[in-house]
């Protein structure tokens, strides 16, 4: 037989052993990519809104009554 006495069994064996690794490397990239795309379903951390921003402006004093209100009145629409 070809396979036995030549450089096809070499090529063979070296194909074989490339598509080997291609296969555990493929499959190690995959896990790891499939358990990082758990991670980042997580739901971001959300800031204060700006009504939120708003209310401790004026609790703070930065703002009066009469710009509180407007601004109030601004963001409800």
């Amino acid at each position: 037989m070809w396979w036995n006495d030549g450089w096809a069994g070499w090529f063979a064996m070296a194909t074989m052993m490339v598509v080997f690794w291609g296969a555990i490397i493929a499959v190690v990239v995959l896990l790891v990519r499939g358990r990082g795309a758990e991670q980042d379903t997580r739901p971001a951390v959300r800031g204060p809104s700006a009504m939120e921003i708003l209310d401790e402006r004026f609790a703070r004093g930065e703002i009066d009554h009469e710009e509180y209100e407007d601004r109030r009145a601004t963001l409800q629409g």
